[in-house]
């Protein structure tokens, strides 16, 4: 019996591809008919911030559901490159195949790595030398430029220090940490009294930022997880506030700064053990 797409109860990656197939068909959905490479990579990748959003709640219904929607999205991604006779679903997993196998001799092969560092090192060396790898003008050609500004500058100065650029241990970064926050200062004041533009405050403030995510680098932490955790904990705070305000009948707005500062005092101590907030 063919493994239908509308057949719920043996769910497969082939009844996937066959439901892609089914909406591509000639009587299929026209909004997924008309998409392209370019038109579907936006979706793919706003799928997968909502399954990093999950995966950072700890939800594990929402991990499990946002994880096919981006599963949806590569298999579709591929059904259209199957249409344009680049490659199929086939030849993307031998493909993949191929390349963990080649990346991990320590377990396929006879090569040993006893720390995560080791592995880490050797894939490198590993990567540089296979032949898909195409030439490289710089060690950072194979940083995307599309990359989100955080992960972008933790990858670039993953690079840089792995050629050797870098700082000699923590006190270093944290010494930058504050060269990079007084000159942030000056160009503020400077601003304020007209001696340069916001330009150069906006030039400074990156300084700081970029130092702080080798910072994160340093003490192994993702500056992405980081404050994607951070925003979540302001945000669930700031929700116990709006309740609480709310339910005396006041709105924000209307109460002082002292009267704001003592609730977030509280909200402080509650809400992170407290159910999110409708």
């Amino acid at each position: 019996m063919e493994d239908s797409p509308l057949n719920a109860n043996r769910p497969s990656v082939t009844q996937l591809l066959n439901l892609i197939a089914k909406l591509r068909g000639t009587n299929g959905c026209p909004w997924d008919k008309q998409q392209t490479p370019q038109s579907i990579m936006p979706f793919l990748i706003e799928e997968a911030y909502e399954l990093a959003n999950a995966v950072a709640a700890g939800d594990a219904d929402e991990i499990c559901e946002e994880l096919g929607d981006v599963l949806f999205q590569v298999l579709f991604l591929i059904r259209l490159c199957q249409e344009a006779d680049l490659f199929d679903f086939t030849e993307v997993v031998a493909r993949n195949l191929k390349k963990m196998i080649r990346r991990h001799p320590h377990v396929f092969g006879a090569e040993t790595a006893a720390t995560s560092q080791e592995v880490k090192a050797r894939w490198h060396q590993i990567k540089m030398t296979e032949k898909s790898c195409a030439p490289q003008k710089s060690i950072l050609d194979s940083v995307p430029s599309s990359a989100p500004a955080l992960m972008r500058a933790y990858r670039i100065s993953a690079r840089a220090a792995r050629a050797g650029f870098d700082w000699d241990d923590m006190g270093g970064v944290m010494a930058k940490v504050g060269e990079e926050w007084r000159e942030f200062n000056d160009a503020v004041s400077d601003m304020r009294s007209e001696k340069r533009d916001r330009s150069s405050v906006t030039l400074e403030f990156g300084d700081i930022l970029f130092t702080l995510v080798n910072v994160a680098r340093f003490v192994q932490v993702h500056p992405e997880t980081a404050l994607i955790g951070s925003i979540d904990k302001f945000e669930k705070r700031f929700r116990y506030m709006e309740k609480a305000i709310n339910s005396q009948g006041k709105t924000m707005a209307s109460m002082s700064k002292t009267e704001l500062n003592d609730l977030w005092e509280v909200a402080k101590s509650k809400a992170d053990s407290a159910t999110i907030i409708e």
